[in-house]
């Protein structure tokens, strides 16, 4: 059974920046031949921008947790193996997206939203946490411990 689901897109500003390809290709293709260069400059502009929004929504990882497992994005672990969850957010979650960074960290991380990380407590494994991007983080640390989670 699912317990908590989320799609983690990319930031609406990446959307909006890429309709700067349509420009981009126009000023590629126009000048080859002035007529029909235009016509393929807006083509394939508007062929590409299309390609990168589709890769941009479908591409998403999505977090899944359910009564056996969380899954993030192609990664999987068994609850049984969910230690400690913390949150942080703002200031506290750019340290731990970058000074405060283990390196053996398994990470899916997206701009600057709020992190959770969730410590593996399985002796074997060498990852210690992972750090996981989500715009749900209270939601998906209460569904992972089964109680509220603090922000640090």
């Amino acid at each position: 059974m699912v317990l908590f689901r989320e799609r983690v897109y990319a930031a609406p500003w990446m959307f909006l920046v890429t309709v700067l390809l349509v420009p981009a290709a126009i000023a590629v293709f126009a000048p080859i031949h002035p007529p029909s260069g235009l016509q393929w400059g807006i083509g394939v502009g508007i062929g590409l921008y299309a390609a990168i929004v589709l890769a941009l929504a479908f591409g998403a990882p999505l977090l899944v947790v359910t009564d056996a497992a969380f899954h993030a994005g192609r990664a999987m672990v068994e609850r049984q193996y969910v230690g400690a969850v913390e949150v942080y957010e703002g200031a506290a979650a750019r340290e731990q997206r970058g000074p405060a960074l283990d390196a053996r960290a398994w990470l899916l991380l997206r701009g600057s939203l709020p992190v959770v990380k969730i410590w593996i407590a399985d002796d074997s494994d060498p990852v210690p946490y992972w750090l996981v991007s989500t715009r749900r983080p209270h939601e998906l640390a209460r569904t992972l411990t089964g109680a509220e989670v603090a922000p640090r």
